[in-house]
């Protein structure tokens, strides 16, 4: 069973929690992992790179000097790819990057990757987030208190919390989401996770269910 340790909403360390055997069981699928993570950052690509051919490019409409008796190599046009300004030979056109990955393997390398960071103690567990307003020295103090302040956090909050989102939105190393949209990749680049404990309910029925 793996734990993380546990704060109050003020921050207070109390007893370590056992984490939901169905979320984290100890399990990390390395190869769903790179596959799913390599897909997530394939879809990021725009794809909108481009070059002009030999076709796109201006001038080139007659031949550049006589075919014979110039001493010069033959030349058909300056669009040719070896001409300045001409076009280019196999540039990048245009496409999609997109890779398309199955549910479940999404879910599996999203479960590899929570449980990666539990077996490395890089999970915390916050009662609640009691933000009423939006303060960002209120997040920077709980940070400190929990103890992963200079560190890159990922905050998943119970569904979406706009008062904690805008309090920590201008925190460089800080990023907050709700629980149920975090995907294996957000997952992997932070260096310390704090989940809000109903969240981890809520996640929990939804397995059993």
């Amino acid at each position: 069973m793996l734990t993380a340790r546990y704060f109050s909403a003020s921050g207070e360390p109390g007893d370590a929690l056992e984490l939901p055997a169905d979320l984290f069981d100890g399990v990390v699928n390395e190869a769903v992992l790179h596959q799913v993570i390599k897909a997530y950052l394939a879809n990021q690509r725009q794809g909108n790179a481009s070059t002009k051919t030999r076709a796109e490019v201006s001038g080139g409409n007659s031949k550049v000097w006589r075919q014979k008796g110039t001493g010069r190599a033959r030349q058909g046009s300056t669009r040719a790819p070896h001409w300045r300004h001409g076009g280019v030979a196999f540039g990048p056109r245009p496409r999609s990057y997109h890779q398309d990955v199955p549910k479940k393997v999404k879910a599996l390398a999203r479960r590899s990757a929570f449980n990666t960071r539990a077996l490395n103690n890089q999970v915390s567990v916050i009662e609640r987030f009691d933000v009423g307003a939006p303060k960002t020295r209120q997040i920077v103090d709980l940070l400190g208190k929990i103890g992963v302040g200079q560190q890159k956090v990922l905050i998943l909050t119970d569904g979406q919390n706009e008062n904690v989102y805008r309090s920590a939105r201008n925190l460089q190393n800080v990023q907050v989401l709700p629980f149920r949209e975090v995907s294996a990749y957000e997952v992997m680049t932070a260096n310390q996770l704090l989940i809000e404990a109903d969240a981890l309910r809520a996640a929990e029925e939804v397995v059993n269910a």
